[in-house]
């Protein structure tokens, strides 16, 4: 078995489709980096420090997975910890485009690296970050989407922006 393998992201918020995601890595690895990053096209919901929690809260229940956060380029947190599989989500076909081209700079900036790509549940398929929280924005229900603790950072969400509708 593998070692050590990296799963990177915004995670604003963590959902069941994210731990759908860690469940099925930490059967792969013996560790598993739940690697909380910044991202500067996005404007997060939460600090890290909030979704660092959020993650370890929700994560705590599987084996050799751990919670870290980066502020820097995915290859170079790699690099520095020596790790060498990146684990990524896919969805849909239209998330495989942009994962490609993520693989192969990452590839050329760290030719050591290994991404493997995991396929939530069919039950998550439509869930992103995105779409909880204009759920959440509106006033909805996003229990069935989130864990409890990231539920509950979201009860108090509402926008006075209109959002994209769903």
């Amino acid at each position: 078995m593998p070692e050590i393998a990296v799963y990177p992201g915004t995670f604003d918020p963590i959902t069941n489709g994210h731990i759908d995601i860690i469940r099925r890595a930490s059967g792969l690895f013996e560790k598993v980096i739940v690697l909380v990053i910044e991202n500067r096209e996005k404007s997060p919901l939460f600090s890290m420090d909030e979704r660092v929690k959020f993650a370890s809260f929700a994560t705590k229940k599987f084996k050799g997975v751990v919670v870290d956060s980066y502020k820097g380029l995915l290859v170079e947190y790699a690099k520095i910890k020596e790790i060498k599989t990146i684990i990524r989500g896919l969805r849909a076909v239209s998330d495989f485009d942009y994962e490609f081209q993520l693989t192969q700079l990452n590839r050329k900036l760290y030719p050591a690296v290994e991404t493997i790509f995991i396929m939530p549940g069919e039950e998550y398929f439509f869930l992103s970050s995105s779409s909880v929280k204009e759920i959440a924005a509106y006033g909805g229900n996003v229990s069935g989407f989130v864990p409890e603790i990231v539920a509950k950072g979201l009860s108090g969400i509402r926008t006075t922006k209109r959002g994209k509708g769903l």
